[in-house]
Order: C-alpha cells, then structure tokens, then sequence
C-alpha cells in the first residue's frame, strides 16, 4: 500500500480504537502528540525501505535511511512481523520514555497511538500481493485471500479506487454515528 493509504488506514484504525472503547480524559496536547504519532506508526514498518515516505519527511532522512536499512534486511521482513511489532513498541516505548520530561502528555495514550498505527500498516500490508512474513524469521508470508492473483496491488487502481474512498467511508460512517462522542471529546478542550 502507498503511504497516503497507511496515513488513512492509521487514522481509521485510531478511529475504531475511540469509538469502541471507553475514552479516558485526554489533554488537547496529548491529543495532538498522539494523532501525530499515529501518523508516524503508520508509516514505521516500511522503515526498511530506503525510500519510504517517512524518511522525506524527517530532516536527514536520506542519510539515516542508508544507515538503518542495511540493519533490517530487505523491505518487509522484521518490520513486518510480530517481532517487529514488538521489538518497535519496546524502543517506541523507551523513546517516549526519554521525551516523558520534555512532553507534558500522557505517555501511555501516546504509546498505544502508535502501536495501533504499526499494526494497521501490517494489517492493511497483509491484503497485497507481496503478503507480510508475520511469523518472521519462519520464512512465510501471510496475505488475505490466501490466493496470491486475488490480492492488490500496492498503488493499483483497486487501492486508488476503493481501498483509500472506502477507508473515508468508514470514518464518515464512524464520524456520523458516534457524533456525540466526538462533540464530547472535542468539546473538553473548550
């Protein structure tokens, strides 16, 4: 999948987190923080790409891609696995950490923004052609449907077409039907 469609796939999957669960006070500025590291959840287990998106949008990118890919292999294998998922929520976590005495926010809703934006990139990952080795270092890759012609093609017309409008969809549709817990939500920062 591209990156816009990882953005999207993240904010839908934050989505779904706050409409089916009960909501804690949460500040405007962990709300900001977290919405961000979302984003950045999203886009993080194609850090082993050297031309992800998500190194054209930090300073130094560039040079810190060729540092960091050699480390992980070729695109999808560690960071497109349960250990992955894991090894980053250990150094996202330790990051955040660190920044806890700089960033007045709630850490743990922080945390918990971008483990929900990694594994919608692993998720939304598994439905293309190439599939997702999920139990990586076993050497198998795991794609919906199971047939491998059935699955999309990353930036093909059927993302374009329908994956990306259908995710708008389903937050309209979760925008439309929780209406008063987002107006709760957004009214607690007045």
């Amino acid at each position: 999948m591209t990156g816009r469609t990882h953005d999207l796939a993240a904010f839908t999957a934050m989505t779904i987190v706050f409409t089916t669960i009960p909501t804690p006070y949460i500040s405007l500025a962990t709300a900001l923080v977290a919405f961000g590291v979302n984003m950045v959840g999203g886009l993080a287990p194609d850090i082993d790409q050297p031309s992800a998106k998500l190194y054209s949008n930090i300073r130094g990118g560039k040079i810190l891609s060729t540092i960091i890919d050699p480390l992980l292999g070729s695109h999808r294998l560690l960071s497109h696995s349960i250990v992955g998922l894991v090894l980053f929520g250990f150094l996202a976590k330790l990051l955040l950490d660190v920044s806890a005495s700089v960033l007045l926010v709630d850490m743990s809703i922080v945390w918990w923004a971008f483990m929900i934006g990694f594994a919608s990139h692993l998720v939304v990952d598994t439905f293309t052609k190439e599939g997702v080795p999920w139990l990586f270092p076993i050497p198998i890759r795991f794609g919906i449907p199971p047939l491998r012609f059935l699955r999309l093609s990353t930036g093909g017309f059927v993302e374009k077409s329908l994956v990306f409008p259908g995710l708008l969809l389903v937050n309209a549709y979760l925008f439309f039907t929780h209406y008063s817990k987002f107006l709760e939500f957004f009214r607690s920062f007045g």
